[in-house]
């Protein structure tokens, strides 16, 4: 029999020594090349070359321009004026993005998402450090199941059973500002807004979402509240930071120690313990309460029911608590900073204010639900001319996980030369979708498209054609599409309307130093951005009761 020996690890290590370290290390990094320029060259033979700005910076292409910008937005519009529906920009060292500016473009994009295009490897790894594996993270079936589980709590039916929720949260706000008027000798009170509009969202969502009041409204400070605040009020906590950037090509930099991911891992650890808590609590009061039913049909009731063994659509501990911290984050900035954003253009817009105030006035008593959807066309304007303006999430990337062609509804010139009705992508393709230059295009929504104007929404003829091509709810991509539609649409736009109807009846709203007070949007953000508002007076206005 023949016998095989095997080497020591001693003489193992002794090889490879005489080999030499150093020689080793050299042919990794030339085998780490070589398949980096494989892949290279069958993306640039895949994927149609399209026309698009100059590199501005090896390291940070045209990115850095766009993060420091006053309005990226426009910046994606004027390129698309240039180079056409669809083009190219430079990222970040050597690699190159498609942003796609075409409505059937992004209608084709939005069929296949979370399948054929998917997240990109560091926004996996900060959706996970943050709000875990839940429906942010889920891509695939995994993100078909999850949603699945989740969607009878948003519904019209349910949604109708919280409108009380969302009017209690409201007149609380009104009735600690009455006693902050009564106490001014002016009979008005300068107002931080968007603290207030947090509270509001996040002592709602605690109630209608886990039957847990946090009392934010009252005073209370909740520990996520605190790190929400902490993480808002840090200026390295900006997620356009350079370190960030690079972060783009080596996901694996976000994972080095910094006060920034030190945040994030604070931010993550909070909402943890919170919805672990709020998971605990309901669980054993659904244990005690085996008669009731309409706890099933809540966010919190489904989502114990879905991790039973017996549930049809079964959810695992873990997705049930992400999905709780998803709640969390989007509870607490995501309609507060919205509802913030349409008092400030209301308090720039005297004219649309006092006609969204007749309207709420001459309607009467506080509106059901179903009226809300129906029956005052003016607040629904204001809302969804906010949205439109305004969207919490102003871009995002996607990577393509296969080979696709997406076509264009007009045709653009190639690197080349050439036209092309369509675009070849190939695997690894990274796609933009700027959604605040679509939303404030002026080739899409007319010559008037930077303006607030909520008669748009009203007139027969107030929305371009261009516009009614965008694929998305209202012809927004506020609430993006497809399969990642945002889930909590429906509740977020009722939430929206019940605030701002008792707000605007009861009070009248001004910028704190005049209509030409400065103010600008945080471009990127999806984490609470609260401290990039500082010193730009972010919602802070001047507010009087309505007499």
């Amino acid at each position: 029999m023949k016998v095989i020996s095997v080497s020591s690890p001693s003489s193992l290590w002794t090889t490879i020594r005489s080999v030499g370290v150093f020689n080793i290390g050299c042919s990794f990094i030339a085998l780490w090349a070589f398949v980096k320029v494989l892949r290279a060259l069958r993306w640039r033979l895949k994927t149609t070359q399209l026309r698009g700005p100059p590199r501005t910076s090896f390291v940070y292409g045209v990115l850095q321009e766009l993060a420091s910008s006053k309005d990226g937005g426009e910046m994606y519009e004027r390129w698309a004026t240039e180079h056409g529906v669809a083009y190219m920009i430079p990222s970040v060292l050597g690699q190159t993005r498609i942003v796609l500016c075409d409505p059937r473009a992004i209608a084709h994009f939005w069929a296949r998402e979370t399948w054929t295009y998917v997240l990109t490897p560091l926004s996996l790894v900060l959706q996970e450090s943050v709000v875990g594996r839940g429906l942010l993270w889920a891509q695939g079936e995994d993100h078909r199941r999850q949603r699945k589980a989740l969607t009878p709590a948003f519904s019209n039916t349910a949604i109708r059973k919280l409108t009380s929720v969302f009017y209690d949260s409201a007149y609380k706000a009104k009735c600690a500002w009455d006693i902050a008027m009564e106490s001014s000798k002016d009979g008005d009170a300068i107002i931080e807004v968007q603290n207030w509009m947090n509270h509001i969202s996040l002592d709602t969502i605690g109630i209608a979402g886990f039957s847990h009041d946090f009392g934010s409204l009252d005073g209370k400070r909740a520990s996520v509240t605190e790190v929400f605040d902490t993480f808002g009020n840090n200026q390295k906590a900006s997620v356009l930071n350079p370190g960030l950037l690079l972060a783009l090509a080596f996901p694996v930099i976000i994972k080095i120690p910094n006060k920034r991911m030190n945040l994030v891992k604070k931010l993550g650890v909070a909402m943890e313990e919170i919805s672990n808590e709020l998971f605990i609590r309901s669980r054993r009061e659904k244990d005690a309460n085996t008669s009731g039913r309409d706890e099933e049909k809540s966010i919190i009731g489904l989502l114990i029911n879905s991790e039973g063994q017996d549930a049809p659509l079964q959810m695992s501990k873990e997705e049930v608590v992400a999905q709780m911290k998803v709640l969390l984050l989007a509870g607490y900035e995501t309609t507060s900073t919205a509802l913030t954003w349409a008092l400030i253009e209301l308090s720039r817009h005297l004219d649309a204010q006092t006609s969204l105030r007749e309207e709420l006035l001459a309607f009467g008593p506080d509106p059901t639900y179903d009226q809300l959807k129906a029956n005052l066309p003016y607040l629904d304007a204001v809302v969804h001319e906010t949205l439109r303006l305004h969207p919490p999430l102003r871009e995002f990337t996607r990577v393509a996980a296969e080979d696709d062609v997406i076509p264009l509804s007009e045709p653009v010139r190639t690197e080349s030369g050439g036209m092309t009705d369509s675009i070849s992508i190939a695997k690894g393709t990274l796609i933009t979708i700027p959604v605040a230059a679509i939303n404030r295009s002026s080739t899409i929504w007319g010559p008037d498209a930077k303006e607030f104007k909520p008669g748009r929404w009203l007139t027969e003829g107030g929305i371009s054609g261009k516009a009614k091509e965008v694929h998305g709810h209202r012809h927004l991509l506020t609430f993006i599409d497809g399969p990642r539609t945002c889930l909590g649409k429906d509740f977020a736009i009722a939430e929206f309307k019940t605030v701002l109807l008792v707000l605007v009846k009861n009070f009248v709203f001004e910028m704190r130093d005049g209509s030409d007070t400065p103010s600008r949007s945080c471009e990127g953000t999806f984490i609470p951005s609260a401290g990039c508002w500082r010193g730009w007076y972010w919602g802070t206005l001047r507010v009087r009761r309505y007499e």
